[in-house]
């Protein structure tokens, strides 16, 4: 079954999928997945391997482009949209417009191995920003120091542990100035003595107020952090609720996920 969609606990709505749908050839991989994500909200997805979780990021971050369904960020409509869903119809937004907005962290670190770790960061900021490069240093500069490496900045990535490159991908994201950051597995992988350096930063990030959707297996971060818990399974939506879920999940389903790993 697919859950309605949970109201914002803190602030304003950010982000809305309503009805979303995405197939792979033959595999239906998301099957109306409704959600909504609120201003300062920290939501959490977790479930079995193949259950459309990090399709459900690339979703809603249009990197994959639903089949049908709305995709809702900021007062603008993309995707599809729902024929005959009635109301006024919001306005239309492009791609680039929500991903310039939209922070995204992945598996996979994605640095350019050729330049540093302070000109990774600037880059963004170059390109789709148009600022000059000693601007953009600066600025890349105070987010490296904000997750710890400003130390690093003139190291390329082969001269940097994983958790330190993906640590540079976040500062990456945030120097963007997005209005939600989502977090696909990032540290699914990095060998398990550097994983605590990156859930440091994504701790603060929380503190912070920074509207998040992370994508974990690391269920103690999630517990933690998680305002909104989704268990997903087979495409869709099982359960969401609050951290009671992780104790007194309502679903067997839930439940049965839940005794094997924790």
């Amino acid at each position: 079954m697919t859950a309605a969609a949970a109201a914002p606990g803190n602030g304003d709505l950010v982000l809305r999928l309503r009805g979303i749908h995405k197939s792979f050839g033959t595999n239906h991989v998301l099957r109306g997945i409704d959600l909504s994500v609120g201003q300062g909200q920290h939501v959490v997805i977790f479930g079995p391997s193949g259950s459309g979780k990090s399709t459900l990021l690339r979703t809603a971050n249009l990197l994959e482009q639903p089949d049908s369904g709305s995709v809702w960020f900021d007062g603008k409509e993309y995707g599809p949209g729902i024929p005959g869903a009635g109301g006024e119809d919001p306005p239309r937004g492009k791609p680039r417009d929500l991903r310039q907005q939209v922070g995204m962290v992945f598996q996979q670190f994605n640095l350019f191995p050729h330049i540093t770790a302070l000109e990774n960061v600037a880059l963004a900021l170059r390109r789709v920003k148009g600022a000059k490069r000693a601007e953009a240093e600066l600025e890349a500069a105070s987010y490296l120091d904000q997750v710890g490496l400003l130390d690093k900045i003139g190291a390329y990535p082969s001269q940097l542990s994983g958790g330190q490159q993906q640590r540079v991908a976040i500062a990456r994201s945030l120097v963007m100035e997005p209005k939600i950051m989502m977090f696909d597995e990032p540290t699914s992988a990095l060998d398990p003595e550097l994983v605590g350096e990156v859930l440091g930063v994504m701790r603060t990030l929380a503190e912070s107020g920074m509207t998040m959707v992370v994508v974990t297996h690391e269920m103690g971060f999630a517990r933690e952090a998680g305002d909104v818990n989704i268990f997903m399974d087979e495409g869709v939506i099982v359960e969401q609720g609050g951290r009671e879920i992780y104790s007194h999940a309502r679903e067997p389903r839930t439940q049965a996920f839940l005794d094997a790993i924790l």
